[in-house]
């Protein structure tokens, strides 16, 4: 009785994390794409400030936790908002935008190379042990990404400069996401995963709206369309903060291994999505640097798993 109750815990915390990645990937595909009109900083706070807005009909109580909050919980949910969710989400963005969103896989998959940091960071911050053979595999990660996004051509400057920028900032998205993780893990050691959600999402509004007023961008209220504003609310309703309660939710009933392998339904998913709405493929070159790479990330989270 108490493994099945077990088993069916795993099932529906995988269930739970693998739809998030799901919905993770047809929002880079379907959704974001049609707020291109919008500044990158505006469009991050709106994603921000919408979902946050709507949770205060429901988690107005978790108001009353501040009270109980003492300074390493104030720091660490100040991280989990400015990695996960300023920094990182500005970086997604803008790596999506500066495609044209032409090379949606590249820069979905890139930023997949979130564990890498994020168990250095683990390392460094929470003291776990590095896996056997981390830096090997990493380092084979990390080159097979540039296969990935150049192929076996050398890039030119010039011609791939955008994609090229792209790589770039989906790496920084990934080392943003990857540290948020981090922190994100500290804070569910002692409080709920609604508090996290509300109070990432609260405090990167914050941080947001503080950016947008000093870059003066505020403005740019004028150029939302109704048509952003209802996808604005979706993606609020949706691959925002339901995604993200998704993931939290599951992430406190699997272990990190089976996490880490539901997570890879974000980059297949938007390939997918990818090929199919906007018929964007992956050269042989690219498909294969694509699967030693996510190999790279399952073998360096198997590893890590053996020394927790």
């Amino acid at each position: 009785m108490v493994k099945r109750m077990e088993k069916n815990k795993t099932l529906i915390g995988a269930a739970a994390i693998s739809l998030a990645a799901i919905l993770w990937g047809f929002d880079g595909v379907v959704l974001t794409p049609r707020l291109f009109n919008l500044d990158v900083a505006f469009v991050v706070f709106l994603l921000h400030l919408v979902p946050f807005i709507l949770m205060n009909t429901f988690l107005f109580k978790e108001y009353g936790k501040l009270k109980g909050f003492n300074r390493e919980d104030v720091i660490t949910f100040l991280l989990i908002a400015f990695f996960g969710g300023s920094l990182g989400t500005l970086a997604i963005v803008k790596a999506l935008f500066l495609v044209n969103f032409e090379h949606l896989s590249i820069v979905v998959l890139l930023q997949k190379l979130q564990p890498i940091f994020a168990i250095i960071l683990a390392a460094i911050i929470l003291k776990e042990k590095l896996g056997r053979n981390f830096f090997l595999w990493a380092g084979i990660a990390i080159i097979a990404s540039y296969f990935l996004t150049f192929g076996l051509q050398f890039p030119h400057m010039e011609k791939n400069k955008d994609l090229a920028q792209a790589a770039i900032w989906a790496v920084v998205a990934a080392f943003s996401f990857g540290s948020s993780t981090v922190f994100s893990k500290k804070a569910l050691l002692k409080h709920t995963f609604y508090t996290t959600n509300f109070y990432r999402f609260g405090f990167t509004s914050l941080f947001m709206l503080i950016y947008v007023l000093l870059t003066q961008k505020l403005h740019h209220f004028g150029n939302v369309t109704s048509v952003n504003w209802l996808f604005f609310l979706i993606i609020a309703l949706t691959t925002g903060s339901g995604a993200i309660f998704l993931y939290y939710y599951g992430l406190n009933r699997v272990k990190a291994m089976l996490s880490t392998v539901c997570e890879l339904f974000f980059p297949i998913s938007a390939i997918i999505f990818d090929y199919i709405i906007n018929e964007h493929g992956l050269s042989f070159v690219q498909w294969v640097s694509a699967a030693v790479m996510i190999a790279a990330i399952v073998k360096i989270s198997v590893n890590r798993r053996l020394v927790r």
